[in-house]
């Protein structure tokens, strides 16, 4: 070998073993403050592996699921669960791939994570319930009352997924970024790029909170800790994610599906106004409310509000 070839050998793995070390810095500083550590964390076995939830309350069941975007939780519901549980048997969820359930090195669908919660339903809650649903989790929510009409009975939507991205399927740059995303080294460092402390700041300034001022050290922590618990198996999630291959065409089962359905948004989202009207042109029996000075998550923002607009639907 040539000294040349030496020198790019060395170079090479020098650069690979510290990005190596950048990562797991990155993973300490993320996970060492255990903020999802809830002493009421249960786990239930399903066949992909285990799925973490929290039970509270009696009554009605309820339901609830996270967003599918990156660093998501049941940390999400943290500020409205208790007071939801003095009515209502809540179920808060960690999807597969997020937070503190299992993250398989597989590739993430809509269908799997509606197997996933129809299961759930079944097995864990055992009787027809209300599904409050955030985000894109809300399409997953659609599929499951449109595929088995007996596991739901309302349905709340939190800021739902434009019905033009849901419609977005994998392309060829999508795929490239997924496969690139699940390499060992370099993925995992382009990951930790995504889901730093920096990188959670600015998401919650400038799509999440309306206030800046509202948000709170433990929120960027929740997400930073979902983020990489796990060490890097947490990127698979949102390497499926970005690759599209969680989106699906829910226009069909939207028009289908018989349930009662009530949209809350966060008033100062960029562009809720039409993707509200899309949905109720689909599904004109669509109720919708929107939560003014806030963005992506009311629920964390303003608790108190959008539990109000929750509890009147659900007791009407």
């Amino acid at each position: 070998m040539n000294q040349k070839a030496k020198k790019i050998l060395f170079l090479t793995a020098l650069a690979a073993g510290t990005i190596h070390i950048i990562n797991r810095l990155q993973y300490a500083a993320s996970t060492g403050k255990n903020v999802l550590a809830f002493p009421d964390n249960q786990y239930y076995e399903w066949r992909f592996g285990k799925i973490r939830y929290i039970k509270k309350g009696t009554g009605t069941p309820l339901l609830l699921l996270h967003n599918l975007t990156v660093g998501s939780s049941c940390y999400e519901f943290s500020k409205i669960l208790n007071q939801l549980a003095k009515d209502h048997e809540v179920y808060a969820i960690d999807f597969l791939g997020y937070g503190l359930s299992d993250k398989p090195d597989i590739t993430f669908t809509n269908y799997l994570y509606v197997q996933m919660v129809t299961d759930f339903i079944k097995n864990v809650i055992g009787k027809k319930t209300d599904i409050t649903a955030s985000g894109d989790a809300f399409a997953v929510a659609v599929m499951v009352c449109h595929n088995d009409s007996e596991t739901v009975r309302k349905l709340i939507g939190i800021n739902p997924q434009s019905l033009f991205q849901l419609n977005q399927i994998p392309s060829r740059q999508t795929k490239i970024l997924k496969l690139l995303l699940d390499t060992p080294v370099l993925g995992t460092f382009l990951y930790n790029m995504q889901t730093g402390r920096t990188a959670f700041q600015k998401l919650f300034e400038e799509s999440y909170f309306y206030n800046p001022y509202k948000i709170e050290e433990k929120d960027i922590l929740s997400y930073m800790e979902a983020s990489h618990t796990t060490d890097y198996h947490s990127k698979h999630s949102y390497a499926s994610y970005v690759g599209r291959y969680t989106n699906i065409n829910i226009l069909h089962a939207l028009k289908e599906i018989n349930n009662s359905i009530y949209l809350i948004s966060g008033k100062e989202k960029a562009d809720i106004d039409t993707i509200i009207e899309n949905y109720v042109y689909y599904n004109g029996a669509i109720e919708t409310t929107f939560i003014e000075k806030t963005k992506q998550l009311p629920h964390l923002e303003r608790p108190e509000e959008t539990l109000s607009a929750i509890q009147l639907f659900l007791n009407s």
